[in-house]
């Protein structure tokens, strides 16, 4: 086991370099303290039950708004506006597996599992599952499944060790990266349904399995009976790829580019969640991104409702300071320049071995 040196030792250099010194967990326990008795550990569910209410009005307008056009191609404009809605679903769905909403943690694993599944068509399960071991080993290699060998690859070594097809994708895969993001929405729902579908325990799996099937019955039957087939695919692409899109759009941001950590190496939890994580600032994007563009907060206090973390955030930039802890934030644009350039410096690693990589920059 390799410990934390000051200058973050064998942790990789793929965003900007940082030199800090190990903190402690006491620094973590004094900054947990300040924002405990700030009162930014209060639940919020006024806020989250209006948020809720708008969204159900939002998805029965669409709902009426496909009823009124039938047969007209501006149903696509609706099928967007439900990629948005579902997404925003999506986050609250998110918020109740953090225990954000309620102070029962199984209430909010019943609220979690109607948004995720019912409303949004994601299982539960696999989702919380998934994110608890990226929360704990956030960007750590062989750990965090957020950075393990898909289509796009998030380490050189499996960029290198990408074949045909997916190795030209991995050549360009920055460029790429959103384009294919317009898939990620069909991924998501395959992979609900092979986790649920697979042997072994999985929590709640009949009851995801008939909320996964009722909801899409109800939701394909009302596309397929509103409109022609042809229109009724288009629908379900547009929508699909929104969806997708605006998905990995809030969730890309937050860890791509930044410091992997090697295997092995220990980690602190305060340094571990803040050196990995970045936070992106301007007007608009906590209702844009569900309060992820708080993603240092978020993953030092994972259960605090999205109203505080504006609040915590002044809190932790404080104490990041005087800890000598790099805190990192940026614009929302800026972030997806540097997570294309990232993607893009990682798939140098997928070129023919006999190719020049500064010859390929002077073409």
């Amino acid at each position: 086991m390799t410990t934390l040196a000051p200058t973050l030792g064998p942790i990789r250099k793929t965003g900007p370099r940082i030199s800090t010194a190990p903190t402690g967990t006491g620094s973590y326990s004094r900054l947990l303290s300040t924002v405990r008795d700030a009162g930014l550990l209060r639940r919020a569910r006024a806020f989250y039950a209006i948020v809720f209410a708008s969204l159900v009005v939002a998805l029965a307008a669409g709902i009426a708004g496909m009823v009124l056009l039938g047969d007209s191609w501006f149903q696509l404009l609706i099928a967007a506006a439900l990629g948005v809605i579902f997404t925003q679903f999506a986050f609250l769905g998110h918020e109740a597996s953090h225990r954000q909403i309620a102070t029962s943690g199984p209430l909010n694993d019943r609220m979690g599992r109607v948004l995720a599944t019912l409303f949004v068509g994601i299982s539960y399960s696999w989702w919380m599952t998934k994110h608890t071991r990226h929360h704990a080993n956030p960007n750590t290699i062989g750990k965090d499944p957020d950075i393990e060998i898909d289509t796009i690859s998030f380490i050189e070594e499996d960029a290198a060790k990408q074949k045909g097809l997916f190795r030209l994708i991995t050549r360009k895969q920055g460029y790429l990266f959103f384009p294919l993001l317009a898939f990620e929405g069909i991924n998501l729902h395959y992979r609900s349904f092979g986790t649920l579908l697979k042997r072994g325990k999985v929590d709640g799996r009949g009851k995801e399995i008939t909320f996964l099937l009722v909801r899409f019955a109800l939701y394909l039957g009302v596309v397929f009976w509103l409109m022609p087939f042809g229109m009724a695919v288009a629908f379900l692409g547009v929508q699909l790829a929104v969806f997708g899109i605006y998905m990995g759009a809030s969730f890309a941001p937050n860890h791509k580019g930044m410091p992997l950590i090697e295997p092995g190496v220990k980690v602190d939890f305060l340094g571990r969640q803040v050196l990995t994580s970045r936070n992106i600032e301007g007007f608009g994007t906590t209702a844009f991104m569900g309060g992820l563009n708080y993603q240092v907060e978020h993953h030092l206090f994972p259960s605090m409702p999205r109203t505080h973390l504006r609040k915590a955030a002044a809190i932790v930039r404080e104490h990041c300071e005087a800890e000598n802890i790099p805190y990192t934030q940026t614009t929302l644009i800026r972030s997806y320049a540097i997570v294309i350039d990232y993607l893009n410096r990682v798939g140098l690693s997928a070129r023919d071995p006999f190719d020049c990589p500064a010859a390929a920059t002077l073409r």
